[in-house]
C-alpha cells in the first residue's frame, strides 16, 4: 500500500480511503467494525465520514449514527492513533442544524458534536461538505448559474470560517482543513485567504471523480498540482455503475439503487454505452472492472486518493486488490479512446 500526503500538511495517508456512509443504514455496526479491521489489516488507515451520515437513505433519525459507529470502534479497540480520520460539517439545506448555512458558530458546534460521537479528542482532516453559495456537483453542472453570487459575501464567509478553523487547530481539535464539492475559483479564494494569514491552508478537496465523471481534469487539476491540494475522489466506481452490476437495467438486492431509485436512473442512454466501453476494456485485458476503475485513478497527473465504500467484506477485499494492479500503456490508451467517445455521460 503506497502512502500519499495531504496537501502540504505533512499528514500521510494510505493510497485508498475507506468510505463509511452506509454504516448505520445499509450496514450494521458490526459490519462497519469488520470493514475497519480488514482495511487496517491491509494497510488502509484513512477513513472518511461526515456528521450527516449514514445516507441511502438519509433520515433525521440516523444523522450522526455513522460517526457513533466509528467512535464505538475506537472505544472498543483503543486504536484511535492507528487511523487518519476525516469528517465533514454539513452545509445549508441539509438535515443538520437544521439546514443552516456554514459559519464559524456552525463549525464550532459541528466539531464538538463530531468529537463526542467519534469518542476522540481530535479530527485529522475537517472538511466543508458543500459551499454556502451552491455547487455544480451531483449533476447540477448542466444548469449551473453563478451569476447570482455575491463575491464580498463569499470572501467574508471564507475569512469567518477560516478563523474558526485556526482556533480549532490551535486547540488541537483538528489537524488539517479541507473542502468538498468545490470549484476552482472557490478553492482559490480559500487558498488566498490562508496565504493572507486568515487561517489554515486547504489540504484537500473531496469531489466526485471517476471514469464517468471527469470534471476535475482541467482547471481543478491545474490548481491541485500547483497548489498541492490533494483530490479525495468520491464515487470512484460511479455509484457502482462501473462494476457492471446495473447492466441491462438490473437492480441487485441490497444495492444502492435498490434503496435510492435515482441512482439506478443514472443508467441513461448515454451512460449505458460508456459503461459498456469500460467493461469491455476490462474484459478484453482480463481485469476486474473494479480494479480498472480504481487503478486508473493511481495514474492521474495530479495528487488523488480515491474514497470507496463497500457493503460487504467481499466487496472490500476486491477493492483493496486494486493496489496490486498496474495498467499497461495499451489499457490506458484504450481508456483515453473510450473517454473521447463518451465524454460527460451523466
Amino acid at each position: 500500500m503506497r502512502r500519499r500526503k495531504l496537501g502540504r500538511t505533512g499528514i500521510e495517508v494510505s493510497e485508498l480511503c475507506l468510505g463509511s456512509m452506509t454504516w448505520g443504514s445499509q450496514n450494521t455496526e458490526a459490519e462497519g467494525h469488520a470493514q475497519i479491521d480488514m482495511a487496517l489489516d491491509h494497510g488502509i488507515d484513512f477513513i472518511d465520514t461526515a456528521e450527516m451520515y449514514p445516507v441511502n437513505p438519509t433520515s433525521p433519525k440516523t444523522v450522526g449514527r455513522t460517526e457513533e459507529i466509528i467512535g464505538n470502534w475506537f472505544a472498543r479497540t483503543g486504536r484511535r492513533s492507528d487511523v487518519v480520520l476525516a469528517t465533514k460539517v454539513t452545509g445549508a439545506g441539509r438535515l443538520v442544524r437544521p439546514g443552516r448555512p456554514v459559519d464559524a458558530a456552525a463549525v464550532r458546534e459541528a466539531v464538538e458534536g463530531s468529537l463526542r460521537r467519534l469518542r476522540t479528542d481530535w479530527i485529522d482532516l475537517y472538511q466543508l461538505h458543500w459551499p454556502n453559495r451552491g455547487s455544480y456537483h451531483f449533476r447540477q453542472n448542466w444548469t449551473y448559474d453563478p451569476s447570482g453570487q455575491n463575491r464580498a459575501e463569499t470572501i467574508a464567509h471564507v475569512e469567518d470560517v477560516l478563523g474558526e478553523m485556526q482556533r480549532l487547530v490551535d486547540e488541537g481539535k483538528i489537524r488539517a482543513f479541507g473542502l468538498s464539492n468545490e470549484s476552482a475559483w472557490g478553492t482559490a479564494m480559500w487558498l488566498g485567504a490562508a496565504d493572507a494569514g486568515k487561517g489554515p491552508r486547504v489540504a484537500s478537496i473531496q469531489n466526485e471523480y471517476s471514469l464517468l465523471c471527469r470534471l476535475f481534469d482541467t482547471d481543478l487539476a491545474e490548481l491541485a498540482v500547483n497548489e498541492d491540494v490533494t483530490l479525495l475522489a468520491f464515487s470512484p466506481l460511479a455509484a457502482g455503475l462501473l462494476t457492471g452490476k446495473y447492466r441491462g437495467g438490473a437492480v441487485p438486492p441490497g444495492s444502492r439503487a435498490s434503496v435510492n431509485p435515482t441512482l439506478g436512473g443514472r443508467m441513461t442512454e448515454r451512460v449505458g454505452p460508456a459503461v459498456e466501453a469500460y467493461l469491455d476494456i476490462a474484459a478484453r485485458h482480463g481485469l476486474d472492472p473494479v480494479h480498472l476503475a480504481l487503478s486508473w485513478l493511481r495514474t492521474r497527473p495530479f495528487p488523488v486518493v480515491p474514497i470507496f465504500g463497500a457493503r460487504s467484506l467481499e466487496q472490500l477485499k476486491t477493492a483493496i486488490g486494486a493496489v496490486d494492479v498496474e495498467l499497461s500503456a495499451e489499457v490506458l490508451a484504450e481508456i483515453d479512446k473510450a473517454h473521447r467517445a463518451h465524454p460527460m455521460p451523466y
